[in-house]
């Protein structure tokens, strides 16, 4: 996540911005779509998910069960590094090729500006940045040399499959709210690297050093920094919010990793 390394082991980011409900968001889509496909997000597809819900008519207790179709639209780049993806709630902007944070935030603050141009949004209530970075040893190392001593796990002998390690903190976030949350994940596993099932890269293509991976012995370290509540669609501060949830994971990555794995990085 640091700018300044060359090998950098982040291989998917996400920044999302979780806005009022725009249930004729079907309708504006294409004019959305255009404004991004002019920044060079020349792909689109949408896509329809079924979920069930459980719903109570007013006055009844028991919920009944129900199945609910909702809509998302992925606008991606054409070589497939990067990407927005839109629904009635939220945008997300993800890129399996990532650079800098500057860059990361403000392509991000581009889509939310396309949306609020054409639907005219009246306030966010969720902004999070989400990093997944591997740990892939060579052949002669283990995932310990790149840990910190409090998150090796535990260790009887036995082969170990897979683990999690997690701890969740209170932060101080930035101009438009006073508290946020950072969960800082670390997984391990002996297989080739894959994502957290409630992250899957849809429509990006792999950085191809993280592609098809062998079998190994490996950990993810797995960033989630937001803040959730009622703000303005000041976007000055919404730039600023981001880039302290940005510098806050980025201290938290550090805690996590070794002096060899900040070289071996550099």
């Amino acid at each position: 996540m640091s700018e300044k390394m060359s090998n950098a082991p982040v291989y998917y980011a996400l920044a999302q911005a979780q806005f009022n409900p725009v249930t004729a968001m079907k309708k504006y889509v294409s004019d959305i779509q255009d404004i991004l496909r002019r920044d060079g997000y020349t792909l689109f597809e949408a896509q329809e998910v079924t979920q069930l819900q459980f719903i109570a008519a007013p006055g009844e207790i028991v919920a009944e069960p129900k199945l609910i179709p909702t809509h998302t639209w992925l606008i991606t780049k054409a070589d497939r590094t990067s990407g927005f993806v839109l629904s009635q709630t939220s945008l997300i902007y993800h890129t399996t090729h990532y650079e800098m944070s500057d860059k990361f935030i403000s392509e991000l603050l581009c889509g939310l500006k396309a949306i609020h141009d054409v639907v005219t949004l009246d306030h966010l209530s969720r902004l999070g940045l989400r990093y997944l970075d591997a740990i892939l040893p060579h052949s002669n190392e283990k995932v310990d040399l790149y840990l910190v001593n409090g998150l090796h796990g535990v260790e009887f002998g036995a082969a170990q499959r897979y683990s999690l390690i997690e701890s969740v903190f209170e932060t101080s976030s930035g101009p438009l709210l006073p508290k946020g949350t950072l969960v800082a994940r670390v997984h391990r596993a002996t297989s080739q690297l894959g994502y957290p099932p409630d992250m899957v890269p849809n429509g990006l293509l792999p950085m191809p050093r993280f592609e098809n991976t062998n079998v190994i012995s490996h950990a993810i370290i797995d960033t989630d920094h937001f803040v959730e509540g009622i703000m303005a669609l000041d976007f000055n501060q919404i730039k600023d919010q981001y880039v302290n949830l940005h510098s806050t994971s980025k201290d938290a990555f550090n805690a996590m990793i070794t002096e060899y794995a900040r070289k071996t990085w550099a």
